[in-house]
């Protein structure tokens, strides 16, 4: 199984993801409402991949992120930014930051679980 943290402040939608991934019947799915969540998270639970939002209260996920960067315990999750922002300019930015993707919002709720699988495979 593979582990993957969901991250959202939007609580339907952390439901809606959890779901879709766990349908796939190869994913363990847990989910965090904010970035500092998401840091414990993955201190805690130590997953194979984070989907995180980009616009959260507080930290948001490229707060998030770097912050996760700064950590040699977590510091090799890959990360994968959720995001409605995805002008070319924006997409960039996060990879050179070093996330391995970003996926669209709003996502395609049955398509998740299969690109997210593409990311860790």
């Amino acid at each position: 199984m593979y582990k993957i943290l969901y991250v959202d402040d939007n609580e339907e939608l952390r439901s809606i993801a959890e779901m879709c991934l766990q349908l796939s019947g190869e994913i363990s799915v847990e989910t965090s409402a904010s970035g500092q969540e998401a840091i414990e998270t993955c201190m805690r639970w130590s997953p194979d991949l984070v989907l995180m939002d980009v616009m959260m209260p507080g930290i948001d996920g490229v707060t998030a992120y770097k912050m996760m960067k700064e950590r040699e315990d977590i510091r090799d999750i890959p990360v994968v930014f959720v995001t409605a922002r995805v002008q070319r300019a924006e997409v960039n930015e996060y990879l050179d930051l070093g996330a391995v993707g970003v996926i669209e919002k709003p996502f395609a709720p049955m398509e998740l679980a299969d690109q997210a699988l593409a990311f860790i495979r």
